[in-house]
């Protein structure tokens, strides 16, 4: 059985989640990008009184897909007002310049740590060739427009977003990205956490609800911060968060506490002596996998490898990544 929240129409989050735009909350909608493979990365749109901010864009493909959402529901371009990055990984921000360009009046929110690879993109783009490759940077992310400075809004922790009726406070919420935001309406307690509340995919999700797991990978993980982080937003008291990868989940406190445990779990894996031969990447595999026995996920390596082999291969080179930083 799959628990997905219901609205006051009855419908639910996976309604159509064979579709790429699905609502999952008042006024709020999660796009799939369709990065890597379907429900894996989400756009959210807010929407209230005619006017639209955009949470993360995913890679510059996805922005059709972004603009037949606003088409859908009715929107005029004109009616995004800014396109708030969560932080500037390609899979939340790599279409942010050619998304800027479809919409005259949005402005960008960024951090500013953030802001200068939006304005020029090529120590960003380096970066993530020498992370994933350059073949598959071409494939999978191509063209990363910039954004012009004068279209940038430089949002510091406690940087407050109106949009209709609604507000959002944007906190600064380090550990997974230096320059990473979150956003909270602190009227309804949701929060659009990007990535610093960890992945979530649909496809795990059991009688016991939703699974979780932590992302920390290049080049900025750090783990006190993001335990941090991830408390500052349990503090909040959320009713729901919204993850980039992928969209909204409730129950929070539970899945709050796994989240934290298995960021711990990480750092103890990435201490531990290893077997000779094994990879990191596999022990995180073979980590996820134990929990996902204790969660009633079918036991179905290959299904697991599909969805979670991409993932345990970033964890490790994050991973490795903060070991030589805290070893120097």
């Amino acid at each position: 059985m799959i628990l997905t929240p219901k609205f006051n129409d009855g419908r639910s989050t996976l309604e159509r989640m064979n579709t790429d735009l699905t609502r999952v909350g008042d006024g709020l909608y999660a796009i799939d990008t369709h990065h890597l493979r379907p429900r894996l990365d989400a756009s959210h749109l807010i929407v209230d009184g005619g006017r639209a901010v955009f949470v993360d864009t995913g890679p510059s493909a996805a922005v059709p897909r972004l603009c037949a959402a606003l088409q859908a529901l009715g929107l005029e371009p004109d009616a995004v007002e800014a396109i708030l990055v969560t932080h500037v990984h390609l899979d939340h921000a790599g279409g942010v310049g050619r998304l800027a360009a479809a919409l005259p009046r949005a402005k960008v929110i960024v951090h500013p740590r953030g802001a200068p690879h939006l304005i020029d993109t090529s120590r960003l783009v380096a970066a993530t060739r020498a992370v994933y490759g350059a073949e598959h940077f071409e494939r999978v992310y191509g063209e990363m427009r910039a954004v012009p400075a004068d279209r940038i809004v430089i949002a510091e922790d406690g940087h407050r977003l109106a949009i209709g009726r609604r507000h959002f406070e944007l906190l600064h919420t380090p550990g997974h990205a230096l320059h990473h935001l979150s956003a909270v309406d602190p009227d309804t307690r949701e929060v659009f956490s990007g990535d610093t509340f960890g992945v979530s995919y649909r496809e795990f999700d059991t009688a016991a609800g939703a699974f979780i797991v932590s992302t920390t990978t290049p080049s900025q993980f750090d783990p006190p911060q993001l335990l941090g982080s991830i408390d500052r937003l349990l503090g909040l008291r959320p009713s729901a968060i919204y993850l980039t990868h992928y969209s909204r989940v409730d129950d929070v406190p539970r899945l709050g506490a796994e989240l934290k445990a298995d960021v711990e779990a990480m750092v103890e894996i990435a201490r531990a002596a290893a077997p000779p031969g094994e990879a990191l990447a596999a022990r995180i595999f073979a980590h996820w996998s134990r929990r996902l026995d204790a969660h009633g996920f079918p036991a179905d390596p290959d299904r697991r490898h599909a969805l979670l082999d991409g993932d345990a291969a970033l964890n490790a080179a994050g991973l490795e990544a903060w070991l030589s930083r805290t070893r120097r």
